[in-house]
């Protein structure tokens, strides 16, 4: 019993001291996921800078504001949903570190990335040509590079796409 006792005030004391998770919850037109987007930061801010110094590729962008900037509204749930099954298939799979620490955040955004997808997943997106167009300039773009400096540039740029999925949760908050 007093194990007990001692185990619930432990689990209260850390509830009581532990900051809830910040969600943004992305509403398209089909579908809304949460993104943990405080999280993603974090863990993107621990391997920004090596992969922005390790992006040698400076003529090739990946993943392109404009190419972002123009996806309609009733297709950003597709879009979402193909730029993230991109990135867990083709960017993290080939993106490494020889840090540890590095490599826990790699894993960490990964494993956000795929719960993100399975999320999306559930939504039944409709996609148009253009949307699959503008994911195969993407690939394309990938495509270019070897698959090592590829999969850095793509990182390098990943807050290209944080920043746009910042701007699709404002858009739709302030709908």
């Amino acid at each position: 019993m007093m194990m007990r006792m001692l185990f619930f005030s432990l689990c209260l004391l850390l509830g009581l001291t532990t900051k809830p998770a910040l969600t943004m919850t992305l509403q398209t037109s089909r579908c809304s996921i949460n993104v943990y987007m405080p999280e993603l930061r974090g863990y993107y801010s621990e391997i920004r800078l090596k992969a922005i110094m390790e992006d040698t590729e400076t003529g090739v962008t990946i993943v392109s504001r404009t190419t972002m900037a123009e996806v309609p509204e009733e297709q950003m749930c597709c879009f979402i949903r193909l730029i993230l099954h991109f990135y867990v298939e083709r960017v993290f799979r080939n993106y490494a570190s020889d840090q540890p620490a590095e490599q826990r955040s790699i894993s960490a955004l990964a494993n956000a990335f795929v719960t993100m997808t399975r999320n999306i997943n559930k939504c039944h997106c409709l996609c148009n040509e253009d949307t699959q167009k503008a994911i195969d300039s993407v690939r394309t773009e990938f495509d270019k590079l070897s698959t090592i400096k590829a999969a850095t540039k793509a990182v390098a740029e990943l807050d290209t796409l944080l920043d746009w999925l910042d701007k699709v949760d404002q858009a739709t908050a302030n709908a």
